[in-house]
């Protein structure tokens, strides 16, 4: 033993920090109700969030990201795999595809491939190095290769004997594969990606692993984690699975390769047999998480050096087999309503926007006008909302189409109704969403603009058409253009119901 420590005081750690850590999340798209991409722009920009990884490369997702500025890794899928690692020219078609036809608008920054590919689908392992290799050629050849980093995202279950971190060493049937790409990431100055999920380690401890030390809680000094190699304490499970990992390099003489957590979170809800998936619990480890990596805390073996981390995930996926708690990993629900609000004082801005009272009810995307206009005319009518600022001349008029007006009057019953459950429905033809739709002149009620009062329209003079009690007014849309307001008794009026 002592032999041991006096091996790992002596290991020269020349990994370095050339930025500070940042906070990214992974966009999964297994939701039975996926938000459009200018959606998730949108929600990623009210919540600052500058970095995110998508798990394929979505054309439509990427042109939304197009001049924002948002740092985006685009991922080989796993079943794309065996293709690319054993043809340079199918690799070089994927890059032309999903990358080159982004750059610069669209700022791609890393590429992923696959995930965590030796552990669910280890007969693409031998390829596994060629893929990389061939992708990161196909950058080479555009002059990208200094901008776009290429790696591969890795389960921390290839990493045996974990604690303590300092005996921690790769599954050693693994190595024909992870000393060549090893090689790889410290060639082109890349690093190493790594799923870490304290939660699952907390799970199959058997009550070995204390819930605090999952979920970063402070622990009294004589209940921290000591490796006794190195006399490190470790505070929490993340930075001990990190550190294993760094150790586990160390083993095979790789101490240059710094290491981004390309997956890790806590599920909100869980079944019987999960009773610490709870939203307190989700709460509390991510918003501890985001908080160590911003304050750039780094690990006991590398303290001080920023661990940046994609937190999974950004939407919970409804979609998703397996257990609940599978499906119950995302910090916002499909609406973009937060599943819970982080508790984030003083750790900085991303993700500290609480929406939870800043929603809007719009006209979802391409639905059919034909349904608009029939909602339209419940909301102006039986919804009994007021639509005078849609008339001509009146700060919503314009833009003059069924979808921007039907958006007003949908908002306008949703914010009357005290955003009910329920109220922001029309048959399926309206969405909630966190961005204010407010523009130009036209404040929407419930935009900070407005402080959430209905419009007063008392001054505005009836049209010249109206009539008095009982009736309400119908916009109609020919063309795409509005075309009259008409009014209808009561005798006459089609209801719609909601």
């Amino acid at each position: 033993m002592a032999v041991l420590f006096l091996l790992f005081l002596l290991t020269v750690s020349v990994v370095s920090a050339d930025e500070d850590g940042f906070i990214g999340v992974n966009i999964g798209t297994a939701l039975s109700d996926m938000p459009s991409p200018t959606q998730v722009v949108a929600l990623l920009k009210a919540q600052n969030i500058r970095h995110v990884r998508l798990y394929d490369a979505d054309r439509a997702l990427l042109l939304a990201l197009a001049n924002t500025g948002i740092r985006v890794t685009v991922s080989v899928p796993n079943d794309q795999i065996l293709g690319i690692g054993q043809s340079n020219a199918t690799a070089a078609n994927w890059v032309a595809r999903n990358v080159i036809a982004h750059v610069p608008a669209t700022n791609i920054t890393a590429i992923a491939i696959g995930s965590e590919i030796l552990t669910t689908i280890p007969n693409a392992a031998p390829v596994l190095v060629s893929a990389l290799k061939f992708i990161h050629s196909a950058l080479v050849a555009s002059n990208l290769d200094g901008q776009i980093k290429v790696s591969t995202p890795h389960s921390s279950s290839i990493i045996l004997d974990s604690f303590p971190p300092s005996q921690a060493f790769f599954n050693r049937s693994w190595d024909p594969v992870m000393v060549p790409l090893l090689k790889f990431l410290q060639s082109t100055g890349s690093y190493f990606m790594l799923n870490a999920y304290p939660y699952y380690d907390y799970m199959q401890s058997n009550g070995v692993i204390p819930l605090d030390y999952a979920l970063f809680r402070p622990l009294p000094p004589d209940k921290e984690a000591v490796d006794a190699n190195t006399l490190l304490h470790y505070t929490n499970v993340f930075d001990a699975i990190v550190d294993a990992a760094y150790f586990a390099m160390s083993y095979l003489n790789f101490t240059n390769v710094p290491i981004f957590v390309t997956e890790s979170g806590w599920p909100s809800k869980g079944d019987s047999s999960e009773p610490d998936a709870t939203l307190e619990n989700a709460n509390t480890y991510n918003s501890n998480l985001i908080r160590h990596v911003l304050n750039n805390t780094g690990t006991p073996k590398h303290p001080k050096i920023a661990v940046s981390t994609y937190i999974y995930e950004l939407y919970n996926e409804d979609l998703r087999p397996g257990a609940l708690s599978e499906k119950n990993w995302g910090l916002f629900d499909a609406d973009g309503m937060p599943v819970y609000t982080l508790h984030l004082t003083g750790a900085g801005t991303v993700l500290a926007n609480d929406t939870t009272n800043q929603t809007f009810c719009v006209a979802k995307e391409g639905a059919d006008p034909k349904m608009l206009q029939a909602a339209l005319d419940w909301a102006c009518g039986p919804g009994k909302v007021d639509c005078s600022y849609l008339l001509q001349g009146q700060p919503c008029y314009e833009p003059d189409n069924v979808v921007a007006h039907s958006t007003y009057a949908f908002n306008a019953y949703f914010q009357k109704m005290a955003k009910s459950p329920g109220t922001c429905d029309f048959k399926g033809v309206a969405t909630i969403t966190t961005t204010d739709p407010s523009h130009g002149s036209c404040i929407f009620p419930g935009s900070a603009g407005r402080n959430g009062t209905l419009p007063n329209t008392t001054s505005l003079a009836p049209s010249s058409n109206s009539t008095t009690s009982g009736c309400h007014s119908v916009y109609i849309y020919g063309a795409g253009s509005f075309t009259t307001s008409v009014i209808i008794g009561v005798l006459l009026m089609s209801v719609f119901f909601l």
